[in-house]
């Protein structure tokens, strides 16, 4: 089993053992993601020492006005690594608006170009900017991960343009019904799973850090939604993570 996406540089514990309880569940493989340099460089870090963690490396939109924008020579070096396996996670949060829209649209192109540059996928934070995003990837031919999927009126055009559709557990919550249904309608080819760890815990664990060993709730509940079996969906699952990240 994989959680595509982690942040386990923003974990209280070491790297070492929550992986170790994630092994534990049955989750041997896990992307951690970087949000600023030196984030990037941390997680980057953890992936080269870790057996089956692959590190996704951007600049989050929350830090498009900050001095990290102006710093993309060296996110490209570290993308040039053999366990950077995507740009991001990059994107737009009209939501927060912790910078400025202008100078996160003009942040999210330079890592598309970035991304195109490099031949590799890339995992998009969209939030209350459903629009913007879209056509900023309009003409992005890459492979694109729509992270944390929580926007049913994306889905269409999500699943028209034939982009991967990542859930967190906030897809388990009693109030997330509509967020259930986007799920199900999502290909079998497409949909992936992640924790957003430590942030957005699955309802079994609500109130405590999140961390890639829950990822097995949220497939629960997404098998449940889908009228599948929990083990079939995880297989699923895993080979799609394996395509869209080309990982080993």
């Amino acid at each position: 089993m994989i959680d595509t996406h982690a942040h386990l540089d923003g974990s209280v514990e070491p790297a070492q053992a929550i992986l170790e309880r994630a092994r534990a569940a049955g989750v041997d493989r896990v992307i951690t993601v970087g949000t600023t340099i030196d984030s990037c460089r941390e997680s980057l870090r953890i992936a080269a020492s870790e057996p089956g963690v692959f590190a996704a490396l951007g600049i989050h939109p929350h830090e498009a006005a900050s001095s990290d924008a102006a710093r993309l020579d060296e996110l490209r070096e570290l993308l040039d690594h053999d366990r950077a396996v995507a740009v991001g996670e990059t994107g737009l949060d009209h939501y927060r608006d912790y910078a400025p829209r202008d100078a996160q649209r003009r942040l999210f192109e330079q890592e598309l170009e970035l991304a195109d540059e490099l031949d590799k996928p890339v995992v998009v934070h969209t939030r209350a900017a459903d629009d913007p995003t879209l056509e900023a990837l309009h003409n992005f031919d890459g492979t694109v991960i729509l992270h944390c999927s929580s926007s049913p009126p994306l889905l269409d055009a999500a699943l028209e343009r034939g982009y991967y559709i990542s859930f967190a557990g906030n897809v388990t919550y009693p109030k997330a019904a509509a967020l259930r249904q986007c799920a199900a309608r999502v290909s079998a080819e497409r949909i992936l799973v992640e924790t957003d760890s430590p942030y957005l815990s699955p309802q079994p664990t609500r109130g405590k850090p999140n961390e890639p060993a829950n990822v097995i709730h949220t497939v629960r509940a997404l098998a449940d939604s889908r009228g599948e079996e929990a083990t079939a969906l995880a297989a699923q699952i895993d080979a799609n993570a394996s395509a869209a990240f080309s990982l080993p």
